[in-house]
């Protein structure tokens, strides 16, 4: 299990990414971290299209249903923690999703800028 603290890119205490479908390494709906999660899934993201397509092309196809691992494949508008690497590809690509900062695990700062993450926030006032 993480044994990360919960802490997100802000300072503050992790939010809730998603939970239909359930996301995160360890599938409790937050993008928890801990040293087996070798791809840092800490970046919440909200799906679109372009970027589900982004990541098909990519290798890694998101929106088609996988019901042998109970995964039933992304949409557009679902929130999903994603591999900070793969936000920091995307987002160099032109076609990183939005992101929920406050769900969104300090430990994608390894890979990720703030101020990109930042510049793709949808959840700062």
């Amino acid at each position: 299990m993480q044994t990360e603290k919960s802490i997100n890119v802000l300072g503050e205490k992790l939010e809730s990414c998603g939970t239909d479908p359930e996301t995160g390494f360890y599938r409790d709906g937050c993008c928890n971290t801990g040293p087996d999660d070798h791809g840092s899934h800490t970046v919440c993201a909200v799906v679109t299209d372009e970027f589900l397509e982004f990541s098909k092309v990519r290798g890694n196809d998101l929106s088609t249903p996988v019901p042998a691992f109970g995964f039933p494949g992304l949409k557009a508008g679902d929130g999903w923690c994603l591999c900070a690497a793969r936000w920091h590809e995307a987002f160099e690509a032109g076609s990183a999703p939005r992101v929920r900062l406050r769900a969104t695990h300090q430990g994608a700062l390894e890979h990720c800028a703030l101020e990109n993450l930042k510049a793709h926030g949808i959840d700062l006032s």
